[in-house]
């Protein structure tokens, strides 16, 4: 597989998607005001792991950043600045029109996560990602390297991401029923398709096991400090299910890492 090509291809899908997926300039309204009161994006769990961020980070990477929510919210949070990257162009615009009507101390680079520039190499006290960021991921042993690699000495990685179960059951059903196609957790197929449909381009994603994520985690030299699965999904993945069902199995999990 060429992965810079596949990446290259959903970049372009989420180019067309852009305006659709954050609903475009009264969205950004809504944000700006909402960060100007105090706002906070990242969620409560996120929040409880990372704690103050004032006392120890400098500088804080969001890789796969989107429109710029959770990287302004770092901000918030008590990071001193952030630097958002991703593949999208029009999804970065629209961080950047955010940043500048906050006055926020940010910087942004369109680019594949695994092409990050080296001038951030070992700049970051924090690489943040996650939220539905590493299914678009083809190589996840690369994308740990891309991390290591930006990160201080010292430095955390902190994952908050969908769990890889999600993606076994049938997602209309009332209770865990496996999926017909998708039913196999240790399956390492490549689906296609963007969470909002009509879009004539190819996005490919696909889920990463745990052991595949704490494996790569671990390969690239990080150490893992910290590691907790919680009930709550982080949207509205299984519209039918009864949440005192959902809640039996994990949704979503965090990973705090650190760099030696």
């Amino acid at each position: 597989m060429d992965v810079l090509a596949v990446h290259k291809e959903t970049g372009v899908a989420w180019n067309e998607v852009a305006d659709r997926y954050s609903h475009g300039k009264r969205d950004e309204a809504e944000v700006i005001a909402f960060l100007q009161s105090g706002g906070n994006y990242l969620f409560e769990a996120e929040r409880q792991i990372l704690g103050d961020l004032k006392p120890w980070c400098r500088s804080a990477i969001h890789l796969q950043c989107s429109g710029g929510l959770d990287a302004l919210s770092l901000l918030r949070q008590g990071a001193a600045e952030v630097v958002g990257v991703d593949i999208s162009e029009r999804l970065l615009a629209s961080a950047r029109r955010k940043a500048e009507a906050l006055g926020a101390p940010a910087s942004w680079y369109g680019c594949d996560i695994l092409q990050t520039p080296e001038v951030l190499n070992g700049t970051a006290d924090l690489v943040y990602t996650g939220k539905g960021a590493i299914c678009w991921m083809m190589d996840i042993a690369a994308w740990a390297a891309v991390v290591a690699r930006l990160l201080k000495p010292g430095g955390r990685l902190f994952l908050y991401e969908g769990h890889p179960l999600n993606g076994v059951w049938d997602t209309e059903a009332g209770s865990y029923v496996l999926h017909p196609e998708d039913g196999n957790y240790f399956s390492d197929q490549i689906k296609e398709g963007l969470p909002i449909e009509g879009s004539a381009a190819v996005a490919r994603h696909r889920y990463w096991t745990l052991g595949q994520v704490l494996n790569s985690v671990c390969g690239a030299g990080l150490k893992i400090e910290r590691f907790q699965e919680y009930p709550e999904p982080f949207w509205n993945e299984f519209p039918n299910m009864p949440a005192e069902t959902q809640h039996r199995l994990p949704h979503a999990y965090a990973l705090l890492a650190r760099k030696p």
